[in-house]
């Protein structure tokens, strides 16, 4: 894919379902960009955000719950699925962090490059790549374009990429997607593909980039449509 191809994308799909990357007016506290970012795993943003703030209205603060028993806290969060391993290792990543460190605070990371954050929190069961990717982009308001099983959806359906994993995606799109549009593209692209460029039925027939796009089975017979907008993105909202 050219440069003016994708240039010509990213601007279609920013000017349908976002706006251009602004600063960040407030960093937000890092733990809970952490913390919220594992809870979306594998479930709506919906649903993470209710167990986002289950668990801040139920415990006074990040010590409680790692003091807590996992069962509280799978109570607290149960919302947003697979509670037993996300309770476990939200306790385990706290515990691991107040013992290195005395506190639980991740501000130390601010200091530090993308790739020693990286190597920081990969080291916790259960917070990978992507999930490291949100802290650096919407914590840190760092140029980094996380990379979901959706996200690799849709990149390789339209052409930008053709690769095999996630993980794969990642580091080519580190790349070829320009800095300035690293986080506002992955959101951009969220929205995209909840509403439009979806895994089943993708609505070929009302895309703003179907002359771009190297999908071939295009849908362009127009089906009756239930499903009302989605674009609640959780880390917008920390």
């Amino acid at each position: 894919m050219t440069d003016k191809r994708l240039g010509k994308i990213i601007t279609r799909i920013e000017d349908s379902f976002g706006e251009k990357r602004k600063a960040l007016k407030h960093q937000p506290d890092l733990m809970d960009v952490l913390i919220a970012t594992k809870l979306s795993q594998n479930t709506t943003d919906k649903t993470s955000y209710i167990a986002f703030n289950n668990l801040k209205n139920d415990f006074k603060n990040w010590e409680e719950v790692m003091n807590s028993s996992l069962g509280k806290i799978r109570k607290s969060i149960k919302v947003c699925g697979m509670a037993n391993t996300k309770s476990a290792d939200i306790k385990e990543m706290l515990n691991a962090v107040y013992k290195k460190s005395g506190k639980l605070s991740l501000n130390h990371l601010n200091k530090m490059s993308d790739d020693e954050v990286f190597d920081e929190l990969t080291q916790y069961k259960g917070f990978g790549k992507k999930t490291v990717s949100c802290v650096l982009a919407f914590g840190m308001g760092r140029d980094v374009f996380p990379v979901d099983t959706h996200i690799h959806r849709i990149l390789n359906r339209i052409g930008i990429i053709n690769t095999r994993t996630p993980d794969e995606t990642f580091e080519i799109s580190k790349e070829i997607i320009p800095d300035k549009h690293k986080a506002s593209f992955h959101t951009n692209l969220i929205r995209f593909g909840r509403n439009v460029c979806r895994a089943i039925n993708p609505k070929c027939f009302d895309c703003i980039i179907k002359d771009l796009c190297g999908f071939k089975p295009k849908i362009m017979s127009e089906t009756k449509q239930t499903s009302k907008e989605n674009n609640f993105i959780i880390l917008e909202n920390i």
